[in-house]
């Protein structure tokens, strides 16, 4: 793995998050992360030389932190959805020996900043999410607020310009550089009392009288995916004063028909995403209020904060990527740190697709696997651990 950042000012040792994945062509910057950071660096030297101080920053989707290590002379306040990338940008600051004092960091909820000097974006994977952003930054950015955003030069399209030009005022993309381009963009007041909130949206889900909540980053965010369809056909049946843990929670969704019941289960909603844990605590409130009591919402890499042999049940649909990376290490991960939390006895049930080999995956690590369902696309898995 290549672990050397070279940029204009200098090198860093940045590393991706969590350590020690198997991927090692798989580095902690991109291109995007060099072309955004030329121009701040650019932009931050004009503004101090013109305004006698240096610039506040806002960095957006700083996924293992490279954009706020190579600028951690500047107060900053940096805005994840991710977990992880917090987790990840600490550990990089420390391993450079950098300044923690001046970085803040905030959850992707939290409210934005007033006023930031120059606001670094690095565009994410869906349209919802950058809307979002651009929403909330059209709610603190003023017209000499320097915004630049980037992104490899096939998501930089019409419809990305539009939404900025909608949103936020004036935006360009730049020529290609490494295949990627920069966008900037200048905020037009005038368009402030046309932007509105669009989320987080509802959607009622099939079958039921349920409303489900998602958030913008949150998958699946207007209706039922097919993995969580097949899933909620294939849940179990739990006892009184069992655990359950919905580990990678998304919306909540899997939590719906099994608080419905009257058992008196326990339901921890797991997620390293601030907006799913976030969306799975408004689901189960707008449904079922009454069984709030029974339930735990918590921000976390994997189960890190569980203690062992504290579950009867881990319900898990596992991701295959994280950021633009396809990868199995998230998906390893849930699968040992299940191990670790389940009691004797106790199961771990998943959904995966077909081809993901996790049936291998589950006999190795817990001795034993079952399917349970199977349809064209997907498997239901259950490993037990036994002593």
């Amino acid at each position: 793995m290549n672990t050397t950042f070279t940029y204009a000012h200098g090198s860093l040792q940045l590393y991706r998050w969590p350590l020690n994945q198997p991927n090692s062509s798989l580095q902690a910057w991109d291109a995007a992360d060099e072309l955004l950071l030329q121009h701040t660096q650019e932009a931050a030297t004009q503004f101090s030389q013109q305004h006698k101080r240096e610039p506040k920053l806002l960095i957006i989707n700083d996924s293992f932190g490279a954009l706020s290590c190579a600028l951690a002379q500047y107060a900053q306040v940096q805005i994840n959805d991710s977990l992880l990338a917090q987790q990840g940008t600490v550990y990089n600051r420390r391993q450079n020996g950098l300044d923690l004092t001046t970085l803040q960091q905030q959850s992707s909820l939290a409210p934005y900043p007033l006023a930031p000097d120059i606001v670094l974006l690095k565009l994410p994977n869906n349209h919802s999410y950058l809307q979002y952003i651009l929403q909330q930054l059209a709610g603190v950015v003023t017209p000499d607020s320097i915004i630049l955003a980037s992104a490899k030069a096939k998501d930089i399209n019409r419809n990305v310009l539009a939404l900025f030009e909608q949103t936020l005022g004036p935006a360009s993309a730049s020529l290609a550089v490494k295949k990627c381009r920069l966008i900037s963009c200048t905020y037009n007041a005038a368009l402030q009392q046309q932007t509105q909130n669009s989320f987080p949206l509802r959607w009622s889900l099939e079958q039921s009288s349920y409303n489900v909540v998602n958030h913008a980053n949150v998958f699946s965010r207007e209706k039922l995916d097919q993995g969580a369809r097949f899933f909620l056909q294939h849940l179990p049946t739990l006892s009184a004063e069992q655990t359950v843990i919905d580990l990678g929670c998304g919306n909540g969704v899997l939590g719906l028909p099994l608080l419905s019941k009257d058992t008196a289960i326990t339901m921890l909603f797991c997620d390293e995403s601030y907006m799913a844990v976030e969306s799975a605590r408004q689901t189960i409130s707008e449904n079922l209020p009454d069984k709030l009591a029974q339930c735990c919402f918590i921000v976390d890499d994997c189960l890190s904060q569980q203690a062992d042999k504290s579950a009867d049940y881990v319900l898990c649909n596992p991701p295959f990527h994280q950021q633009h990376a396809v990868t199995g290490h998230i998906a390893s991960q849930m699968f040992s740190d299940a191990k670790r939390v389940l009691k004797q006895g106790g199961h771990l049930r998943i959904v995966a697709n077909r081809h993901l080999g996790y049936a291998d995956s589950l006999q190795r690590l817990f001795g034993n696997c079952r399917q349970l369902a199977a349809d064209p696309k997907f498997v239901i898995l259950e490993a037990i651990k036994r002593s």
